[in-house]
């Protein structure tokens, strides 16, 4: 028999969408009728069509719609067809998934490397399958969703891992906790310190010689997500570790990345010693977290978490970097790899163009960063908005209220800018912004046509 009684999900959903309606924060799927470049073509609820600028991809290098991306994805379409069919351990493994392996631990400056669906799917297969009861996972507390969730996951599956969050970018937090941690019992294993390397709603970037500095003290291994640092930090966009001076150059400067590269020395602005608490956010262009050569008394990164989908290419698939040992792990026990589908084949040849043509290509991370600084000065000089600072591609506009950066984004939509409003919960509640972010594909023209577009709002 069929009941008319509306069920308690059904009660509770509307409840939800209903108050998200009122209040103006409903999220609208914007379609894209064109490739992924500096510009698109949209097509509106209406069904018009119009040609905007974007500026909210995290198409950092303009690798998404680049012929050589493109034409190995097609020919390994042809080669291999259009799935795996299988997960990595049965018959998912093609001849592809080690070509591109082998070229992100190039790329990373790590011994291995191994692919995934999302670099979701890669956070969520680390710390599950490296960790055992007593050891202890601690956080930025800004750190990315796929990291909160991945820890909040750890625990169910090893009971008796713990848990430590410290206060964004503040090392006394983070030492602090550390110092919990030795003293604690309980924590018998191994601590855990992971980090972004460029957070994605700030723009900032983290203190990776320092929180190096601590892990050594607390016998800690580092992890970094970099997804957002890959093609941005770094003289040739190798990530915060290139910009820090904490991977080794790639050998044969001028010649291409198969043979196998090209130097990822950084420049120095030196800024002095580290202090033991930093600000994040305010000039991020100096001092503490100014670039730096390579050295080996740098210390390097232990494990890497990372994504094919932003500056590498913009296609999908992530991946972890790091030693054979902790690699071979993953592929014995690690249950999304054990338990779901290979990165389609024609990603994964598509990726491994992105980061080839990113290595052969160095002033392609050049273009960004100019770019990038022409659009900041051009917000802070023109606008009577106030563009958070950092050396990265991602320009937040604080605005306050979720429904503010909402109907912002919709009037920018009116003068062909594709800029998205960002609101609770995916930042605080009173912190909405606009993320704009900048490509390399973009032009000083494009900056002036946001610019001009902001002074109406």
């Amino acid at each position: 028999m069929t009941t008319t009684t509306a069920s308690p999900f059904a009660i509770r959903t509307k409840e939800i969408l209903d108050t998200l309606a009122g209040a103006g924060q409903t999220k609208i799927l914007q379609t894209i009728d064109s490739p992924m470049d500096a510009t698109v073509t949209m097509i509106d609820e209406d069904g018009s069509r119009h040609e905007r600028i974007c500026m909210c991809s995290n198409n950092y290098l303009g690798l998404a719609n680049h012929p050589a991306v493109i034409e190995a994805g097609i020919e390994a379409l042809r080669t291999y067809g259009a799935g795996t069919a299988s997960v990595r351990f049965i018959c998912g493994t093609f001849t592809p998934h080690h070509a591109l392996e082998k070229t992100i631990a190039t790329y990373m400056g790590t011994e291995a490397a191994y692919t995934f669906v999302s670099c979701w799917n890669a956070t969520e297969a680390l710390f599950p399958t490296v960790c055992e009861p007593g050891d202890i996972i601690i956080s930025d507390e800004l750190n990315h969703a796929c990291i909160i969730d991945a820890m909040r996951l750890t625990p169910v599956i090893k009971k008796g891992v713990k848990k430590g969050i410290y206060k964004h970018s503040d090392m006394n937090s983070a030492r602090e906790i550390l110092e919990k941690a030795k003293n604690n019992p309980e924590i018998t294993g191994q601590i855990w310190l992971i980090t972004d390397g460029i957070f994605s709603m700030e723009g900032d970037i983290a203190n990776l010689p320092e929180l190096r500095i601590l892990c050594d003290q607390y016998n800690a291994l580092l992890v970094v997500d970099d997804s957002h640092a890959h093609g941005v930090l770094g003289k040739t966009g190798r990530g915060t570790h290139e910009h820090y001076g904490m991977c080794a150059p790639l050998a044969s400067p001028g010649s291409s990345f198969a043979s196998p590269g090209l130097p990822g020395e950084v420049s120095r602005s030196d800024g002095g010693g580290l202090p033991s608490s930093t600000s994040p956010a305010s000039s991020q262009t100096e001092g503490v977290f100014a670039p730096r050569p390579y050295s080996p008394e740098n210390g390097t990164v232990d494990i890497f978490t990372g994504t094919l989908g932003k500056g590498l290419g913009g296609g999908a698939g992530g991946f972890i970097a790091a030693s054979q040992q902790l690699i071979d792990l993953i592929i014995q026990r690690g249950r999304p790899t054990l338990f779901s589908n290979a990165l389609p084949v024609t990603v994964a040849a598509s990726a491994n163009a992105a980061i080839q043509t990113l290595m052969n290509e160095p002033d392609r991370v050049q273009r960004l960063r100019d770019i990038t600084t022409y659009c900041r000065q051009q917000i802070k000089s023109k606008t009577d908005f106030e563009v958070l600072d950092s050396p990265t591609a991602i320009c937040p506009i604080i605005v306050g209220p979720t429904e503010k950066a909402i109907a912002m984004s919709k009037q920018l939509l009116e003068h062909n800018i594709f800029v998205i409003g960002f609101g609770h919960p995916v930042v605080p509640e009173g912190e909405a912004r606009l993320r704009i972010q900048m490509s390399a594909a973009h032009t000083e023209a494009h900056v002036d046509q946001l610019v001009e577009a902001l002074k109406k709002l």
